[in-house]
């Protein structure tokens, strides 16, 4: 499924697209996928593309958010869940960061 959801968003032409791997990190989804379009209508096109994949290949039907609107579109596909964002969208929210494991610049007293 991962595989096939980078290479639709990669022919889409996705901004910036990356991979988090939430194996060890949370037990609602094996991988997070992030991407950029460069418009609420290239949001918008990239997610029809992608769940008419996923069902076209046998996946089931994928739980959207966001449709309407195109400023971010969640698509739960279960073992791997799509964000979707224009830029500003995407660079106000930093959810790459939220899902980072970064060591922390100083110890923390306890």
């Amino acid at each position: 499924m991962e595989a096939l959801i980078l290479a639709r968003l990669e022919d889409d032409k996705a901004e910036d697209l990356v991979c988090i791997d939430l194996a060890d990190k949370s037990s609602v989804a094996d991988c997070m996928v992030v991407a950029s379009g460069r418009s609420h209508r290239h949001v918008g096109a990239m997610a029809d593309h992608l769940i008419r994949s996923l069902k076209e290949a046998g996946f089931g039907k994928a739980r959207v958010e966001g449709m309407p609107h195109c400023d971010w579109v969640l698509i739960d596909a279960g073992d791997v869940i799509v964000h979707l964002f224009r830029p500003e969208v995407r660079s106000f929210y930093n959810i790459e960061k939220i899902w980072s494991v970064e060591p922390p610049a100083r110890p923390i007293a306890i």
